[in-house]
């Protein structure tokens, strides 16, 4: 009887374990790195709980991303204040979005996999 309640605590642990790892996995981990050039034509704050900002670049052709219209949707973090401002101050000018994909999409911090790490307007 103590060896199989053992055995559960066991088992339980790994599971609490293992759920935590992954968890941290796909917080932090990252696929792959990247950048994107075109227009931004849409940054929107979005959401009902967790407010996450979202937003568009049209990239002016067919793109290999998730659409083939040119446009690649993109987040950005909440604490990315600064970026969400250079964002802002692009308007109507060619930029660079640099990003950073994660591996799933982690509805709490933004609605697609690429979240951006730096801004540069191209001119």
């Amino acid at each position: 009887m103590i060896f199989l309640k053992k055995l559960v605590l066991w088992i339980i642990g790994i599971i609490v374990t293992g759920t935590i790892l992954v968890t941290l996995f796909a917080l932090f981990a990252n696929y792959s790195s990247g950048y994107n050039v075109g227009r931004i034509i849409k940054i929107s704050e979005k959401g009902y709980l967790f407010k996450t900002n979202e937003g568009q670049l049209n990239t002016g052709g067919f793109s290999e991303g998730d659409t083939a219209s040119g446009i690649w949707n993109f987040s950005v973090k909440k604490e990315d204040a600064e970026l969400l401002e250079q964002i802002k101050q692009a308007n109507k000018s060619m930029v660079r979005l640099y990003y950073d994909e994660k591996f799933v999409i982690i509805p709490f911090l933004g609605d697609t996999k690429y979240f951006l790490t730096k801004v540069e307007v191209v001119e």
